[in-house]
């Protein structure tokens, strides 16, 4: 008879402990058709299900991974949306050197965008800190806040002036929004905004890394008995 994994049914030789396509723990049967045992005659350690994450090593190795990449995907920073590439590969990272403090080495997709996720997290808050004392230090330690100040003034008046103007929008609605873009609160949260979509740029992609990281360290390394 036919053995079949019980999470994604595919098929397992006798005698396999872990299902090679979604590495969840199998019992193990003898190949002569005798009562199945619980657990495999050389068993060194404890099966752990591979959708379940050890999360003190996890944590360690996001953090690694995360920060350093986090301060590199600042908003200032000159790989600009490569940043976004730079922090998926981090998580990809993160995931691989999970695995290889784990014994047995293999965890599923949904558990290595987990991992993804937390590593996005710490990478987007290193950021947005990163941007934020960027900007502070810019602006009242370098003292370059005309700089920036004179910078959003033209793009307000003249790049987004001319956008609004093409897309047909009226000039009263367009002078209410000059006013808005240039005022503090304006431009405050306008800057909010943008920290706001770059961290969520991060998170997406470092989920997306830690998938597929998972999904490919998976494919290499076969759980070990």
């Amino acid at each position: 008879m036919e053995i079949t994994c019980t999470r994604c049914h595919e098929a397992i030789e006798a005698g396999d402990c872990f299902c090679p396509n979604c590495g969840l723990p199998q019992l193990v049967y003898a190949v002569d058709g005798q009562t199945g045992q619980s657990e495999p005659e050389r068993w060194d350690e404890v099966v752990r299900d591979a959708s379940v994450i050890v999360w003190k090593p996890a944590l360690r190795v996001a953090l690694l991974m995360a920060v350093p990449a986090g301060v590199m995907c600042s908003m200032f920073s000159p790989i600009g949306l490569g940043g976004w590439i730079l922090m998926a590969a981090s998580a990809a990272w993160a995931v691989s050197l999970y695995m290889r403090s784990q014994r047995p080495a293999w965890i599923t997709v949904g558990a290595g965008a987990r991992i993804g996720l937390v590593t996005g997290l710490m990478g987007g808050w290193s950021a947005a800190a990163t941007t934020g004392a960027t900007l502070f230090a810019m602006r009242y330690l370098l003292h370059n806040g005309s700089f920036f100040d004179d910078f959003w003034v033209n793009f307000v008046n003249q790049k987004l002036v001319q956008q609004y103007s093409a897309l047909g929008i009226d000039a009263q609605t367009i002078s209410f929004y000059q006013k808005l873009l240039l005022s503090p609160e304006g431009r405050a949260g306008t800057m909010l905004s943008a920290i706001v979509f770059l961290v969520g740029g991060l998170i997406i992609s470092a989920i997306a890394g830690g998938a597929l990281g998972a999904r490919l360290m998976g494919r290499r390394r076969q759980p070990e008995v």
